[in-house]
């Protein structure tokens, strides 16, 4: 058996084995916002990166031979795209037609994440690297290009939700 197919992360996401708290990818898609909003160690999961978090240093991490399977397995990439577009939904956003547009839950869900050094931001990052590295690159230019138009209605404000530093690392994230 090869390293990449012992990864975590890819057993994770074709459906055989559970996180390290024993909770499937469908489990967690299926959680309440708020459930999503006040749980802090999935996310890494279902966004994993080369690096270990801060948050859950137990989590896995990408390695290049997981990361090549992912690039090379497509079932892999549309469950990939559904933990997008679950995300999607927790921020008052959706996936139409190859584009991220707002909802008309957008105002209700920016409450939870439009605000100075929230913790979604690091969330966000996450989910666009994860995105590019594993093959989701227009997916991921799509949210951001969401985003930078939330972020363009945030920059007048007196108190922006959103600064530029997250913004720049927004930006950042799409490189991979």
């Amino acid at each position: 058996m090869t390293a990449a197919a012992e990864s975590p992360l890819v057993s994770f996401y074709g459906g055989t084995t559970r996180d390290d708290e024993g909770r499937w990818l469908q489990e967690i898609r299926q959680w309440p916002d708020e459930r999503l909003e006040y749980t802090h160690d999935y996310i890494q999961w279902m966004f994993p990166l080369r690096e270990r978090s801060q948050f859950n240093s137990g989590a896995p991490v990408l390695d290049e031979a997981a990361i090549a399977v992912f690039l090379h397995d497509a079932g892999l990439r549309a469950e990939l795209f559904e933990s997008l577009k679950r995300m999607l939904v927790f921020y008052g956003l959706e996936w139409h037609e190859g584009a991220v547009r707002r909802t008309e839950r957008f105002a209700e869900r920016a409450g939870e994440w439009v605000a100075a050094g929230h913790h979604n931001h690091l969330r966000i990052t996450r989910i666009l690297k994860c995105l590019t590295l594993l093959g989701l690159a227009d997916e991921a230019r799509a949210f951001f290009n969401c985003l930078s138009a939330v972020y363009e209605e945030e920059r007048g404000k007196a108190r922006p939700g959103i600064s530029a530093v997250t913004f720049r690392f927004w930006s950042d994230a799409l490189r991979g």
